[in-house]
């Protein structure tokens, strides 16, 4: 019955960009249903999305120009990678920082999922006393 009850997925800020809005309306509404998103968290997350979005886009541009380009230099002909390549490299770092905090990679969501490591010595008790 507690699952039946629907709880109001918040909207996505009207900062964000339509890449970034794509992510919010598909991940809010699971984040919503696992309790992991209300509307005290939608900055943070609204950050989560701003990340996807760069990495989205600065991986298009990858794709089309490629990680390198070459510059003649005094010392010769020197391969140099493309501004894009350090853009998704903070969106990746960003991604993984704010995914945390949401549950959003299998070891996150294990964490999050209330389960922990368990009593150390209750499970070494029951060992000993031959209950488990």
């Amino acid at each position: 019955m507690k699952d039946d009850i629907q709880k109001p997925v918040p909207d996505a800020p009207e900062f964000l960009e339509d890449e970034a809005r794509k992510v919010w309306d598909a991940l809010a509404p699971e984040l919503v249903r696992k309790d992991r998103l209300d509307a005290l968290y939608a900055y943070q997350f609204a950050s989560y999305c701003t990340c996807v979005a760069n990495f989205v886009a600065a991986s298009a541009c990858l794709a089309l120009e490629g990680l390198y380009y070459e510059t003649k230099t005094r010392n010769g002909v020197q391969q140099k990678k493309r501004a894009a390549w350090g853009i998704q490299q903070e969106a990746m770092a960003g991604m993984r920082r704010d995914s945390a905090l949401f549950g959003l990679s299998p070891v996150d969501a294990l964490r999050l999922s209330g389960e922990g490591q368990g009593d150390l010595f209750d499970d070494a008790m029951k060992m000993l006393n031959g209950t488990d």
